[in-house]
């Protein structure tokens, strides 16, 4: 069932969602060559838990997992799309990092992700990166009253598309509010004027995957979480909640 959120609720979302953007700023800044995906972990949970929030990925699991979620956020790099563990791994200069991260503060949730290169990152991941961060806005530009969920994954899908990206058809994203995953599953392409109405009061991750070697197949590592392509290419994820209104589209994880 898709629930519409009233503005408290949505004001609500809005305070989780600043944490999490305050944690995903964190993470970046302390990203570095020689830092482990641990350390960034440490440093996003840090920012979490002195808000009064607490991490909403750990200890998740769904019916697929093989067990809890161990970490805060997930830490995603080169080939791994998303739901990568952040282990002891080690960053070198140019790895590309896909970090998301979600908190949940006085029982409502916030949820995003960033793509960002370590050091000097090469022609090709800031053109992925930048592709990605532009359907993003894409995306979220399309979620006005009045219109579909496939108006979304439309703007999403013709960007990645026409600059020769893969996109993974099963992940996308989601509802938002009081659980981290809500009804409806907001694709990454598709057709515009098909799914779930658009009204204001539905808050919703929409979270472009873009992957650099044109292919749409991916492929769950040994761990049982993260997710690769399976051409071994690159991959960016970028995410935002946002709630629509009567007003237009309002980002709820920025800073």
């Amino acid at each position: 069932m898709i629930e519409l959120k009233t503005a408290t609720e949505i004001a609500a979302l809005r305070e989780a969602g600043r944490i999490v953007a305050q944690a995903l700023h964190a993470a970046r800044k302390h990203a570095a060559p020689g830092v482990r995906l641990v350390e960034l972990d440490e440093v996003a949970r840090a920012v979490i838990t002195d808000a009064g929030a607490r991490p909403v990925f750990e200890g998740y699991q769904p019916s697929w997992a093989p067990g809890p979620f161990p970490g805060a956020i997930c830490a995603s790099v080169n080939d791994a799309v998303v739901h990568g563990i952040p282990g002891r791994r080690a960053l070198v200069d140019g790895d590309l990092v896909s970090i998301d991260c979600g908190a949940r503060l006085d029982g409502w949730v916030g949820d995003a992700a960033i793509t960002f290169s370590v050091g000097v990152p090469s022609a090709e991941d800031e053109q992925l990166t930048a592709t990605a961060a532009q359907a993003l806005a894409d995306g979220i530009a399309a979620a006005r009253p009045g219109g579909r969920i496939g108006d979304i994954a439309r703007a999403i899908g013709v960007l990645g598309r026409s600059a020769g990206y893969g996109i993974p058809r099963a992940l996308g994203g989601h509802g938002v509010g009081r659980d981290m995953h809500e009804a409806p599953f907001v694709p990454n392409d598709g057709p515009a004027g098909r799914g779930a109405p658009l009204r204001p009061g539905l808050v919703l991750a929409i979270e472009p995957m873009f992957l650099a070697g044109g292919r749409d197949d991916v492929r769950t590592g040994p761990d049982g979480w993260t997710v690769h392509t399976a051409d071994g290419s690159r991959a960016a994820h970028v995410e935002h909640t946002i709630a629509i209104t009567a007003d237009g589209p309002q980002v709820l994880t920025e800073l």
